[in-house]
């Protein structure tokens, strides 16, 4: 998996705009892509609990916000400005998903997904670096959503999301210790395994395949910190 496999690497149409982008500052960009990631772990997961509506709608200045940084004369400004349109985009369906639709897991990688057509159209213009964040993104909660499925973790989570507030933590607690049954460790552990050599070979794509690669590494990273805090502390985790 360390080698760069040869079927990728004769797909002008993924290589290209991943590997174009010159790579200063890539470690900024890269930092940056990360710490998007984890903003709606605070602020999206509460809000949308509270308001899901408003959660929802900030999308909207969040985007021109984006919109206008990425026609700004630096390439900074431009590169930062792609990020945060392709934020939005994560933002949008994690909003549509725990908003509306919290209690339907089948639902929440195709609410998710809403933007893929676009992402990967882009990925062949000025706004690559957007389609990249947010393709990371994608596949990190996509990862993540089967493991849960394959683990036989994903039947239990309407029942932590309608418990009452004395159950819900007892019960998302369980569904955690499902995750450190033999079987579902060796399934979590090899698909890390598989994730962290995708993050590697993107990494070594450009700029654009860092941002894609720090978003996939980041959304892990969240995702197993939620399993700790599942397992020790379940009120802690802002799932209930």
């Amino acid at each position: 998996m360390g080698a760069r496999p040869a079927s990728l690497a004769t797909e002008p149409w993924l290589l290209g705009p991943l590997a174009r982008t010159k790579p200063a500052g890539s470690w900024g960009v890269a930092v940056s892509s990360g710490l998007l990631v984890t903003l709606p772990v605070f602020l999206q997961a509460p809000w949308v609990r509270l308001a899901p509506f408003s959660a929802a709608l900030f999308t909207v200045p969040m985007l021109a916000i984006g919109l206008a940084l990425g026609h700004q004369p630096t390439p900074r400004q431009r590169t930062i400005g792609a990020l945060v349109v392709g934020f939005c985009g994560s933002w949008l369906g994690g909003c549509l998903f725990w908003g509306w639709f919290r209690l339907h897991p089948l639902w929440h990688l195709p609410l998710e997904a809403f933007a893929l057509p676009l992402a990967l159209a882009g990925l062949q213009g000025r706004w690559r670096a957007a389609c990249g964040f947010y393709l990371g993104s994608l596949l990190g909660t996509a990862a993540t959503d089967g493991a849960m499925a394959l683990s036989g973790v994903m039947p239990l989570w309407p029942q932590v999301l309608s418990a009452n507030a004395s159950e819900a933590p007892l019960l998302l607690q369980a569904a955690a210790q499902r995750v450190l049954e033999p079987q579902a460790v060796a399934l979590v552990g090899g698909c890390a395994i598989l994730l962290i050599q995708a993050c590697r070979w993107l990494w070594r794509q450009g700029e654009v395949g860092r941002i894609t690669s720090a978003a996939l590494a980041t959304t892990l990273a969240v995702d197993g910190l939620f399993l700790i805090a599942a397992l020790a502390a379940p009120r802690l985790s802002g799932l209930i």
